[in-house]
């Protein structure tokens, strides 16, 4: 099963689940999902409403702990860890990867110094470890560690959740994108179409070639035929050139000696 799947899946399964739970046993959902360690994305869970219910209530620190897993990062904890809830082995786990998929978003080639302060690592074998193990091994990310540059150089990283706001700044992003590729495939046929004149106008100059090379073979061909017909009736016309034969058995005359 890809990770699509699986997190359809548990997208699913929570959703269900927080639907019909209130107060304190919400809370317990949501610990729940957020320690999950095959679930990435929360904004389904976020958009229930017995999950909106919670702001403003005694219990509304659940919600803050969902809204840090949907869109926060670990230093966004340690700005924030004086009215969050203490986060469970798990939670960190699973938000300092999140944390990395933020990284990722914003640079393929991540510095081990960025990243290692970014995570709370004090050192490179244990952010490589953490990177292989953690993120890698999870299909959450695919890349190369370069241990000479020191930098995780990112092929492919699974998406976040959208941050509020985030989805006008994307669809500017996508409307220049496509404006672009419009801009590109005229470009192209116009190419194309220059291309088949080219082609037609080649064909056209190779027919031209082609009729005056015939053109010039009957030329020549009639010349040919012309001249050898010329020379036929040189030897066929009475008084012409005399045969080889009849000319040595021909008698000779004798001349009378002058006196």
């Amino acid at each position: 099963m890809d990770i699509e799947q699986k997190q359809a899946e548990l997208i699913n399964y929570f959703v269900k689940k927080v639907s019909v739970q209130v107060g304190s046993a919400l809370g317990s959902v949501i610990l729940e999902a957020t320690s999950h360690p095959f679930l990435f994305a929360f904004s389904e869970i976020l958009a229930v409403p017995t999950v909106a219910e919670l702001e403003g209530t005694e219990h509304s620190v659940y919600l803050e702990v969902l809204r840090l897993f949907a869109h926060g990062t670990w230093s966004d904890y340690k700005s924030n860890i004086g009215r969050l809830l203490q986060l469970l082995p798990d939670q960190i786990l699973k938000l300092k990867q999140l944390t990395v998929l933020t990284l990722a978003e914003a640079n393929k080639v991540l510095p081990y110094e960025q990243l290692m302060l970014e995570l709370d690592i004090t050192n490179v074998r244990e952010l490589e470890d953490f990177i292989i193990s953690e993120c890698i091994y999870a299909g959450i990310v695919r890349g190369k560690l370069d241990q000479m540059r020191r930098c995780f150089e990112v092929q492919f990283a699974a998406g976040r959740d959208l941050r509020p706001g985030q989805l006008g700044c994307m669809i500017q992003k996508l409307s220049n994108w496509l404006g672009t590729s419009d801009d590109l495939l005229i470009s192209i046929q116009e190419k194309i179409k220059w291309a088949d004149t080219m082609s037609k106008l080649d064909k056209k100059h190779l027919k031209e070639v082609e009729d005056r090379v015939e053109e010039v073979k009957k030329s020549i061909s009639i010349k040919a035929d012309i001249d050898f017909r010329g020379v036929e009736e040189i030897y066929s016309e009475p008084g012409g050139v005399m045969d080889y034969e009849e000319d040595r058995i021909q008698p000779k005359r004798r001349r009378n000696p002058v006196v």
